[in-house]
């Protein structure tokens, strides 16, 4: 068996609870794993001044991937410092320019929509966009005060994230739905869509459909099932996949990966469903978006049979309805259903 080199972060609120889980589920079901716990977060801020230390990003480049709990303890250090701090310069040191995330429901999750028939892989970008963190502030605290915050869009970032997508949509459905907003971002989002079709001329036996976000978001409720793959920008893809969530059955289920497809840096795997501090201390988080993560990151590391396990034994726990309501079963309890259900005793 291959031995997985894991930085582990727990992070604040319930990351570490889920963080333990995940890491017990993916042990039994036989990965081999030699992790590493830092514990960067928003109590280490208030201890230290830094959400990691100055050479956090080179200690975090020699593991095979990083798995991370959760981010964020607004009460304590704004969500700007936390997120800037940690999460996004791994993102962009490691290159982790692609973010999938899976919505769909598992047996006995019931979703807010009326049909269970939607299988939706959304691609976000991940290192720039909206999100580049160009721009500023002057005048600060007078009248005249300004905030501007540049998106920045390279044809190689929109290239290579729009070219995973074709990837992507070539091993599924052979569907692409590229999000944009070109009606009204006229430089940015054309561009886009530029490269779209460009791109879209080599992969022939993919079917691109373009689509205006706000379009997106409702047919993503009114027709989750005529969706494959969707492609979209960092804050166009932040927006949808809260939105999969929802219809998948909540935050308790949205499992992501960070990745660096070249694998030349590790990529980073994560529940996204936050930190919850105000149910951090009661025991009740859902470790189910943890553990799909988990599975996505072994799935990466080349474990697929071990990551099919976990999703299998996961499928089992909630068709018997456990963890599927918020909030009504412990952590430790769906933990230990999901280990009996790997040794068959479901």
């Amino acid at each position: 068996m291959t031995t997985h080199k894991i930085a582990l972060i727990p992070g604040d609120g319930i990351g570490t609870a889920v963080t333990e889980s995940a890491v017990a589920v993916a042990r039994a079901a036989g990965a081999v794993l030699e992790t590493t716990t830092f514990p960067w977060s928003c109590d280490h801020y208030l201890q230290t001044g830094k959400m990691m230390p100055e050479d956090g990003i080179e200690t975090l480049r020699g593991f095979d991937a990083i798995f991370l709990g959760a981010v964020g303890w607004p009460a304590k250090v704004p969500d700007s410092v936390s997120l800037h701090g940690l999460l996004l310069p791994i993102r962009k040191a490691f290159v982790q320019y692609a973010n999938i995330r899976p919505h769909r429901l598992l047996p006995g999750v019931e979703g807010p929509l009326k049909t269970r028939d939607f299988d939706i892989l959304c691609i976000r970008e991940n290192t720039e966009g909206e999100y580049s963190g160009a721009g500023g502030r002057v005048h600060v605290g007078t009248p005249d005060e300004v905030a501007v915050e540049t998106s920045i869009f390279t044809r190689a970032g929109v290239e290579r994230i729009i070219r995973f997508g074709f990837e992507q949509a070539m091993r599924r459905r052979g569907k692409l739905a590229s999000v944009t907003k070109s009606n009204a971002q006229k430089y940015s989002m054309v561009f886009w869509d530029e490269i779209t079709d460009r791109l879209a001329a080599e992969y022939p036996q993919v079917e691109v459909t373009h689509y205006h976000i706000d379009a997106m978001c409702a047919r993503m409720v009114m027709a989750p099932e005529s969706l494959d793959v969707v492609v979209a920008s960092n804050l166009f893809g932040d927006i949808l996949t809260d939105l999969g969530a929802a219809i998948q059955g909540g935050l308790g289920f949205a499992a992501s990966a960070n990745i660096n497809p070249d694998r030349s840096a590790p990529s980073m795997f994560e529940p996204v469903h936050g930190s919850a501090p105000d149910i951090a201390h009661l025991g009740i988080a859902n470790p189910m978006a943890a553990i799909w993560s988990v599975a996505m990151m072994l799935d990466h590391l080349g474990e697929a049979a071990t990551a099919a396990r976990i999703m299998a034994a996961m499928e089992a726990v909630t068709a018997q309805g456990i963890g599927t309501v918020p909030g009504r079963d412990k952590t430790d309890d769906i933990t230990k259903a999901v280990l009996a259900a790997l040794e068959g005793k479901a």
